[in-house]
């Protein structure tokens, strides 16, 4: 088994983890294929409630393994792998697992889109975001030309993929491409606790919200709509939910009574 991305299940909590720490984690073909067939293995697996996206060494991503592609790989290669990456990315963005990541360095041209596959977003203090994708000739892939301007907005997407612009973590966070920026001893300890609050409370109900906004975006209103009203209906009939509406409906008496005394 490759060890290019590892990959841990314990206590409904999925680790994977970017392991290349040597180049960056730049993502060559063979752990392109392996990002793929961890995304279908996570999001199959019943047992995964939550799932936390991390990297080995100083870096979180550097995209493209662009010094392997250029040992003799040509256009059709890198198209044929970019799809490979790109059902890894779509399998686990459309998935109803919620995922949290940890950046604790540089990110740069597709590793921003493999970060932006997560749901949540920590990064620590020393992280840098870099597109270059231009400053090489190529064009954006994995997620990118999408997934980024849905979380900074258009304008200022163009303006990370248009110019040779750095983000710091905390431009990143003003911009919205991140959810927090703590010290890098805190990253670790911050996602594991994000992820123990899914676990802890109705994780399928997190797992699902997320289903609904991540699908939600590429579909018609009215169809959103419906999936809106089957999902809450069939989550209303699950004993965990049950169980917690019925704890809300009495708090909710009991305030009442005590306002009304």
């Amino acid at each position: 088994m490759s060890d290019s991305i590892l990959l841990h299940v314990e206590g409904g909590l999925a680790r994977v983890t970017f392991n290349r720490p040597a180049s960056l984690n730049a993502m060559d073909f063979e752990m392109g294929g392996r990002w793929r067939d961890v995304a279908h293995a996570v999001t199959s697996d019943p047992s995964v409630g939550a799932v936390i996206l991390d990297a080995a060494g100083p870096a979180f991503c550097a995209g493209g393994d662009v010094v392997a592609m250029a040992r003799g790989a040509g256009g059709a290669d890198v198209t044929r792998m970019a799809h490979v990456i790109h059902e890894g990315i779509r399998t686990l963005a459309l998935s109803d697992k919620p995922i949290v990541a940890a950046v604790q360095g540089a990110v740069a041209g597709g590793g921003i889109g493999l970060m932006l596959t997560a749901d949540y977003i920590v990064a620590a203090e020393s992280a840098k975001f870099v597109s270059k994708y231009a400053n090489i000739g190529l064009t954006p892939d994995l997620g990118v030309s999408t997934l980024l301007p849905a979380a900074v907005g258009q304008r200022r997407a163009l303006q990370l993929l248009l110019q040779d612009r750095t983000l710091n973590a905390e431009e990143a966070l003003e911009w919205g491409l991140v959810a927090e920026v703590v010290p890098a001893a805190a990253v670790a300890g911050r996602v594991e606790e994000i992820a123990g609050f899914w676990l802890a409370n109705a994780t399928a109900a997190f797992g699902h919200a997320k289903r609904l906004v991540r699908t939600g975006a590429d579909r018609p209103f009215a169809e959103n709509l419906d999936d809106e009203a089957a999902t809450i209906g069939a989550r209303f009939d699950t004993p965990e939910s049950q169980m917690r509406v019925a704890a809300f409906a009495a708090a909710s008496r009991k305030a009442s009574t005590k306002e009304n005394a």
